[in-house]
């Protein structure tokens, strides 16, 4: 990682190696910008990086990506990477299978959205004809309200004014909360979640495919982005704390004071850290105090992922599985999506009462509900479950209030991160996309008049 001081950069700097800090340095190098990026931990990702365990590397956790997800396919082709090198397309189906011995099916037509999945519904195996009609019901008004509901209410008393039958609700629409805003349905948003309904199922039929990591996280973004960042003279510096922003007197950012009381002089600074860290940062300022109260009053979620070595004749009859009325709440077959034969990854995300168990304890329960959806299979060789505490945004209707716009009220400070403002859900989509825009109004504002830069669509 190139850390020479000697190299002549740009007076920008961009502070955290998340997704969205390496978008956002990306997009300033990709229009010949050579910024300054600084990662406090020794790793870039952020909340979505990679680790050793053993012989293999896994993720911080089971990252899914849709296809409705530009942002991230943006940055991939601005990096060079063709998609199917980093990511596996599977088209929308999904198979939910109870812990009590029910399963229910969804599966999609190569048809043009949305009779790609009003098929789906129309045919949905393992829920009733009156169940299977309210869930096309509650689509088509969705459209007809435009995917907008105001004020925002919580999803779960939305659907129940939606008249939406008990099955409906556990069968369809609570997985895809989980999945979505990782947020129980009876707390999370109903605007947010109508947003990802209208980006998935009412946009071209490609926008529902899952996209899931074929490569390790840091071989998705991170590596390439500091590579790409580096190679047009960019600096890429891990293990480094950006300590304080510094204002001058005209009311802009003059300078980022580092741990130990180095400067960085900086014109711009775009601070991509998580919400908490940015309001350290930002309450030493009176023109950001209250942005720094308000971005300490966003609440992040957990997600606990439970990787499982089996005998590679262990499989699951698809990619994905989702579970009802478990602990856990979605399976991932390796073995179908990375050739990783007898890898098998459960999710559990969101908050609840599994998040005061001991590791060994929740373990253990997942084991359960693996037992009962699968009794047939052998005990696990090996397990490793790894907790992030702060992994997603809590989408409840309360957040859209807090969550800020990227300028600060400081000329040359900026904010990027999946909690900014921007109508989606916490997404790698919403961090990438938030990273690129931010480092646009950059651009915007050194441009010389009447002089363009590239600007591809998100």
């Amino acid at each position: 990682m190139n850390g020479d001081a000697n190299v002549k950069r740009d007076d920008i700097v961009v502070i955290g190696g998340g997704w969205a800090g390496l978008a956002a340095a990306t997009e300033l190098a990709a229009h010949g910008r050579q910024p300054v990026l600084l990662e406090t931990a020794r790793h870039l990702g952020g909340r979505a990086h990679s680790r050793r365990v053993g012989s293999r590397v896994l993720n911080n956790g089971q990252h899914l990506l849709l296809g409705a997800h530009r942002s991230v396919l943006t940055l991939l082709q601005t990096l060079g990477i063709p998609e199917a090198q980093v990511l596996k397309r599977v088209p929308l189906g999904l198979l939910l299978k109870s812990t009590l011995g029910a399963e229910i099916k969804l599966q999609t037509r190569m048809l043009p959205a949305p009779l790609h999945l009003l098929w789906a519904l129309a045919t949905m195996n393992g829920l009733g004809p009156q169940a299977r009609l309210a869930a096309l019901q509650l689509l088509l008004r969705a459209r007809r309200q435009r995917f907008d509901v105001r004020p925002d209410v919580a999803l779960g008393y939305y659907l129940r004014q939606c008249r939406q039958p008990a099955d409906t609700t556990r069968a369809l629409w609570q997985p895809l909360c989980q999945a979505a805003l990782a947020t129980p349905i009876e707390h999370a948003s109903t605007r947010l979640f109508l947003h990802v309904l209208r980006d998935v199922f009412f946009g071209r039929r490609t926008q529902s495919d899952l996209l899931i990591p074929i490569q390790p996280l840091v071989d998705c973004v991170p590596r390439p982005a500091m590579e790409f960042i580096e190679a047009r003279n960019g600096s890429v510096r891990v293990g480094t704390h950006a300590q304080a922003i510094q204002v001058g007197t005209d009311g802009a950012v003059s300078a980022v004071q580092l741990r130990g009381g180095q400067l960085l002089p900086a014109r711009h600074v775009i601070l991509a850290t998580a919400p908490d860290a940015a309001a350290k940062l930002l309450r030493e300022h009176d023109a950001t105090a209250a942005l720094a109260q308000q971005l300490e009053r966003i609440d992040l979620n957990p997600v606990c992922t439970l990787f499982l070595e089996y005998p590679p004749t262990v499989t699951l009859p698809q990619s994905l599985v989702g579970v009802l009325d478990g602990t856990v709440q979605w399976l991932v077959d390796h073995g179908q999506v990375d050739g990783k034969r007898g890898l098998i990854t459960a999710v559990i995300a969101g908050p609840g009462a599994h998040t005061h168990l001991s590791n060994e304890a929740l373990t253990a329960l997942m084991l359960e509900d693996l037992a009962r959806l699968y009794p047939e299979w052998p005990a696990a060789q090996a397990t490793h479950l790894v907790r992030e505490k702060r992994a997603t945004l809590a989408a409840t209707p309360e957040l859209e209030a807090l969550r800020p716009k990227p300028n600060t009220g400081i000329k040359g400070l900026w904010l990027a991160g999946d909690y900014t403002a921007a109508g989606f859900p916490s997404s790698l989509d919403a961090a990438v996309r938030s990273g690129i825009l931010s480092a646009r109004r950059v651009l915007r504002d050194e441009a010389a008049p009447g002089k363009l830069f590239k600007n591809p669509v998100l």
